[in-house]
C-alpha cells in the first residue's frame, strides 16, 4: 500500500506555545489509523492542520502526492478529505436528510443527485428511517452519526473523525465501530481517528500514534503500543482500557 497522507516534520505553535513539535508520519491507503494522547496533546491542532484550519509553521502535509499545507478548508474538502468536529453542530432546523445534501452538494450540481446519495449515505449510518425528522430533536447517538454522514456525503478520500464516540454507551461505541469497519472494508474508505475510547481504538485502528505535549512519544501496532512504558506513564496508566 501507498501513503495516502504524509505529514512531514510539522509544527505549529501559538506564540510561545508548541501545539505541534515537528511531527511525521504516514497514512496508507484503506488504513484505519487513530492517534491518541492526553487532552492538550496537539491532536485537534494536528486534525486542523490537516483540513486547512491552520496553516504550519514549518513542515509539508501532502495528499494523494501533492502538497496541502496552506491550502483553505474548502479547497482541501474538494481534494477529498472530510472531516467531523468534536461539538457535533448541524444546522438544527434542517432534516436530517437535508443536513446531509449540503454535503453531497460539493460535487454535485442537481438537488436529485445529491439526494440521492445523501440518502445512500443515511442508510449506512442507520438514519434513514430518521431522514425527516429535524435535526435539533436528535438523540446525541444519532447527532453524532449524522456528522460523520455530513462528512461522507463530500466523497472523501481520507475521513478525519474527532472523537466521535466520546460520550457514547459500550452498546452505541460497538454500532459506531460496526458502521466505521463496514464502510472501510466496503468501500476503501481511509480513516483517521482521534479517540479517547480504547475500546474502539483497539477495534478499529491497525496503527497508533501516541501524542504527548505536541510530540510523538510512540507509534506502531495496537498491541505495540499499548505495552510501551511511555504510553502507559503518560495516557494508559490514567485511563480504563
Amino acid at each position: 500500500m501507498s501513503a495516502l497522507l504524509t505529514v512531514d516534520n510539522v509544527s505549529k505553535r501559538f506564540r510561545g506555545l508548541v501545539a505541534v513539535d515537528r511531527l511525521s508520519f504516514e497514512v496508507e491507503a484503506g488504513g484505519i489509523y487513530a492517534v491518541i494522547g492526553p487532552n492538550g496533546a496537539g491532536k485537534t491542532t494536528l486534525f486542523n492542520m490537516i483540513a486547512g484550519v491552520f496553516a504550519p509553521n514549518g513542515g509539508a502535509i501532502t495528499f494523494a502526492g501533492e502538497r496541502i499545507d496552506g491550502l483553505t478548508p474548502d479547497k482541501i474538502c474538494r481534494r477529498g478529505i472530510g472531516r467531523t468536529f468534536q461539538i457535533v453542530r448541524p444546522f438544527p432546523a434542517l432534516s436530517v436528510e437535508d443536513n446531509v445534501i449540503v454535503g453531497a452538494l460539493l460535487h454535485r450540481h442537481h438537488v436529485k443527485d445529491a439526494r440521492m446519495h445523501a440518502l445512500d449515505v443515511l442508510r449506512r449510518l442507520d438514519l434513514y428511517d430518521k431522514r425527516n425528522q429535524r435535526a435539533s430533536g436528535l438523540t446525541l447517538p444519532d447527532r453524532k452519526r449524522l456528522e460523520v454522514a455530513r462528512a461522507l456525503a463530500t466523497d472523501p478520500k481520507l475521513l478525519l473523525l474527532d472523537e466521535v464516540m466520546a460520550g457514547l454507551r459500550p452498546t452505541e461505541t460497538d454500532r459506531m465501530v460496526s458502521i466505521l469497519k463496514e464502510l472501510n472494508r466496503e468501500t476503501g474508505l481511509t480513516i483517521l481517528l482521534i479517540e479517547h475510547v480504547m475500546r474502539a481504538v483497539m477495534a478499529l485502528a491497525a496503527r497508533i500514534l501516541v501524542l504527548h505535549h505536541g510530540a510523538a512519544i510512540a507509534e506502531g501496532a495496537p498491541a505495540e503500543v499499548t505495552r510501551d512504558p511511555a504510553v502507559i506513564h503518560s495516557y494508559l496508566g490514567a485511563e480504563d482500557v
